[in-house]
């Protein structure tokens, strides 16, 4: 079912075209046209021909890409084998079409003796042309193997979460020469393939989609730390986006004025770990607030008496 409706969707066009062209082409020597009309005709069916065939090739492309997406699915949890395929499958697919159409214009071209001729001579001096076309395209060729090496090397792929020049986003599409990157706030991040190559990023769902969330608290030195512990245990315990992995509460500084204490907690992934990392800030906030008020950061002062009388002269002076 689903084969037929991909190929119905994306064939249909293509074949209302390349199928009336074959006939006519199977037609045309039974023709009684002039041999100069005759030769005007083949041409221009053979080239109707040829481009009708490459747009089905195309389509065909999109036909097992959908095959391929129906058995296949981003939207569950643990998609970490789906990411690495459809990585590789989004960059084979361009790298198909781009061939077919190269393939298509080229054959077209030299259908033509004019062309032929040209093409012909430009081989004799395809050495001094290479030379200038590799310095011309040198940044473009180098884009294009990163593209080959992130579609198998996979240090990045499709909607893996990424943070890169300090933005946080996912992968939203990978080409030949750039990565787009769909940041939070629905901002596109567009970056060269060489960057990835050559740059250091955060990769959060290299091998797992799994995070730890971090939630640091400043309070007062007077603050009952297993209070407050007991009562993150209960907040993740009873809050959907905790995985039940870790859930731990930690003194990890004590400044001059406040104690730092660190919670950690765990999240499927990088979105739920961010929402349950603001709940439990917001509630562990009320529980001190409600609770224990008086734990809140706080300045002291300490004044002592003096034995020596005020003198307001010596207290205008600098």
């Amino acid at each position: 079912m689903v084969l037929a409706s991909s190929v119905l969707r994306h064939l249909r066009q293509p074949s209302a075209w390349f199928f009336p062209v074959l006939v006519l082409s199977f037609l045309l020597p039974l023709t009684q046209l002039e041999d100069r009309a005759l030769e005007v005709a083949r041409r221009l069916v053979e080239t109707l021909l040829l481009t009708t065939f490459a747009w089905g090739l195309v389509k065909t492309v999109d036909v097992v890409q959908d095959l391929v997406q129906q058995h296949y699915r981003l939207t569950d949890s643990d998609n970490l084998r789906v990411r690495k395929l459809f990585t590789q499958l989004q960059f084979v697919k361009k790298l198909a079409v781009s061939l077919i159409i190269f393939v298509a214009i080229a054959l077209i071209l030299m259908s033509f003796a004019t062309v032929r001729k040209i093409g012909t001579g430009l081989l004799t001096s395809a050495g001094i042309a290479s030379v200038i076309v590799g310095f011309a395209a040198q940044r473009s060729i180098g884009n294009l193997l990163a593209g080959f090496q992130i579609a198998f090397t996979q240090p990045i792929r499709l909607d893996d979460v990424l943070v890169v020049e300090g933005e946080w986003g996912r992968v939203e599409e990978i080409t030949f020469t750039y990565v787009v990157l769909r940041i939070w706030d629905e901002r596109r991040l567009v970056l060269p393939l060489n960057y990835f190559i050559e740059k250091p990023f955060q990769n959060w769902t290299r091998s797992s989609s799994q995070l730890l969330g971090t939630v640091f608290l400043y309070t007062d030195y007077t603050i009952p730390v297993d209070a407050v512990r007991t009562e993150l245990q209960r907040i993740v315990q009873h809050n959907p986006l905790w995985d039940q992995r870790v859930c731990v509460l930690q003194v990890t500084d004590s400044k001059e004025r406040t104690l730092e204490l660190r919670c950690l907690v765990s999240a499927v992934n990088s979105s739920q770990a961010f929402d349950l990392r603001c709940a439990v800030r917001e509630q562990l906030i009320a529980f001190i607030q409600r609770n224990y008020p008086d734990c809140l950061p706080k300045t002291r002062t300490l004044t002592q008496p003096t034995d020596q009388p005020f003198t307001p002269g010596l207290a205008m002076e600098d």
